[in-house]
C-alpha cells in the first residue's frame, strides 16, 4: 500500500528519522491488525519509507476443511486451494493485506494514531534538540507580532518565542524582520515544547563578541564576565592569554569597526570592555572607567568597596542615571560607595550624618554611596540630578533640601 498517496499529510516530516519513522509505522498497523484480526503474531509488517511503501502479510497455515478452528491463523484446504491448486494440507500459507482490506474504521484509527504518534515524537525532538542548545545564537524570522511576545520561526519553521521582557527596550520588529537571539531556556509545557528566546541575555552579547572578534572565536582570548543594562550600557571583562595580543583593543577593533557592529545589534547599547585582573580593587578602578580613583580600600566581610577620588571626577565614576557604579558593582560583585577625596568638614559645610536626627539615615546612606557626604555637596545639584543618582522620590529629596537649607540660613 502506497503511504504518501493514502495520508498525504506525511510527505514532509520534521525531526524524525527512518528507523525510528518505520517503528511507528509497525506499531500502529499492528495495533490496527490485532483488533481488527484479534492478534497480530502471524502478520509480517514490511515498511519502505524510501518509496513511501508498506506491506503486510498474513501467515496461515493450511487445515482440513472439519479441523479450521481459527480463521486469523488458519485457512482450509478448499480456500487455499483457490489461491494455489497445489497447496496441501501444513503448508503455509501468505496472503497480502490490502489497504481496502480494512474497515473504514480501522483506517481513520489508522490515520489518527500515526499522526498523534508523529506529533509526539516531533514534540520530543523538538525540546532535544533546543535542550542542548541553550545558550546559542539563532538567527529566524519574525513571524507574529504580540503586545508580550513575538513568534519567531527558524529555518525549519519550528516556533520560538521572544517575550518583551527578553528584548531590548528600544527593540521594534514587525512581521518577516530576520531577529538574532540566543535560546535562553526550553520548557515542557502541556506536553508541547516552550522555546524562550533572549535579546537581554549576558550570553547573547557574549556569542556577538564570538561572531566580531576571531581572537575570542579561536580561544586567545577569554571573556572573564558580561554584566549589562539592556540597551543602555554593558561592561565587559576580557583577558588574553597571548602577551602579544591586547584584549581591550582586539575587542573594539581598528577605529572602533569591531564593538560598532554589536553596539548596532543592541539598538545603540554602549559597551565598555576593560581588562580583568584577579585583583578586585585593580578590578574595581577599571571598571570605574573613565574616573581617575585616588584610592580603593574593600571589606571582604560586608562585600562593600569605598572608592576615594576628586570631587571632579565623581560624576564620571558615577556615570549617567548611575549606570556607571551600578555596571562596577555588578562587574565586582561589590557594592561600591564613592567619597570625596579630602571631603573633611568644614567652618562653612556640615557632615550629613549629622542631620540624623531629623532625617533618616538609610536616605542619608544614599547620598553618601555617591559621594555627596556634605550638605553643600547636595545642595550644589539640582532636584532631577539628585533623583537619578540616588533613585529617591522627588518628594524625600524636596524635604531633605529644605532641611539641608534651612541649616545655612
Amino acid at each position: 500500500m502506497n503511504l504518501t498517496s493514502t495520508f498525504s499529510e506525511f510527505k514532509e516530516l520534521k525531526n524524525i528519522d527512518k528507523a525510528t519513522m518505520m517503528g511507528v509505522l509497525e506499531e500502529v498497523f499492528r495495533s490496527v491488525l490485532a483488533k481488527t484480526y484479534g492478534n497480530d503474531d502471524n502478520f509480517d509488517v514490511i515498511v519502505n519509507i524510501e518509496q513511501g511503501d508498506l506491506e503486510i502479510w498474513r501467515n496461515r497455515i493450511v487445515v482440513a476443511d472439519k479441523n479450521l478452528t481459527d480463521t486469523n491463523t488458519q485457512i482450509s484446504l478448499t480456500e487455499a486451494k483457490k489461491i494455489d491448486p497445489t497447496y496441501e494440507e501444513d503448508e503455509d500459507v501468505a496472503e497480502e493485506v490490502k489497504m481496502e482490506d480494512f474497515p473504514r474504521r480501522a483506517v481513520l484509527a489508522i490515520g489518527q494514531n500515526l499522526r498523534s504518534k508523529i506529533l509526539d515524537i516531533e514534540k520530543a525532538n523538538l525540546f532535544e534538540k533546543y535542550s542542548e542548545r541553550v545558550g546559542d545564537l539563532i538567527t529566524g524570522e519574525v513571524y507574529q507580532v504580540w503586545k508580550k511576545e513575538i513568534m519567531i520561526v527558524d529555518d525549519e519553521d519550528n516556533e520560538l518565542l521572544l517575550p518583551k521582557t527578553e528584548q531590548i527596550p528600544s527593540d521594534f520588529f514587525r512581521k518577516g524582520d530576520t531577529v538574532r537571539a540566543i535560546v535562553r531556556k526550553v520548557e515542557m509545557i502541556n506536553n508541547s515544547p516552550k522555546i524562550i528566546l533572549s535579546r537581554t541575555a549576558p550570553e547573547f552579547l557574549e556569542r556577538l563578541f564570538e561572531i566580531e572578534v576571531p581572537e575570542i572565536f579561536d580561544g586567545l582570548i577569554t571573556i572573564k564576565k558580561i554584566v549589562r543594562i539592556p540597551g543602555e550600557r554593558a561592561k565587559v571583562a576580557v583577558e588574553s592569554y597571548d602577551e602579544r595580543i591586547d584584549p581591550v583593543g582586539a575587542c573594539v577593533g581598528v577605529k572602533g569597526s569591531r564593538i560598532y557592529t554589536i553596539v548596532k545589534e543592541l539598538k545603540g547599547e554602549n559597551i565598555d570592555v576593560v581588562n580583568y585582573t584577579a585583583n578586585l580593587q585593580l578590578l574595581i578602578q577599571r571598571a570605574l572607567s573613565p574616573a581617575k580613583i585616588s584610592a580603593v580600600s574593600l571589606d571582604a566581610e560586608t562585600m562593600k568597596a569605598e572608592v576615594n577620588l576628586k570631587p571632579s571626577e565623581i560624576s564620571l565614576a558615577i556615570g549617567k542615571n548611575g549606570l556607571n557604579i551600578r555596571l562596577a558593582s555588578m562587574l565586582s560583585g561589590y557594592d561600591i560607595d564613592v567619597y570625596r577625596e579630602g571631603a573633611e568638614e568644614t567652618e562653612d559645610d556640615v557632615d550629613l550624618m549629622e542631620f540624623t536626627d531629623e532625617i533618616e539615615e538609610w536616605i542619608l546612606t544614599q547620598f553618601k554611596s555617591v559621594g555627596l557626604d556634605t550638605a553643600k555637596a547636595v545642595l550644589s545639584l539640582d532636584k532631577d540630578e539628585l533623583a537619578q543618582r540616588t533613585d529617591l522620590e522627588i518628594e524625600t529629596i524636596e524635604e531633605v533640601v529644605q532641611i539641608l537649607k534651612l541649616e545655612f540660613e
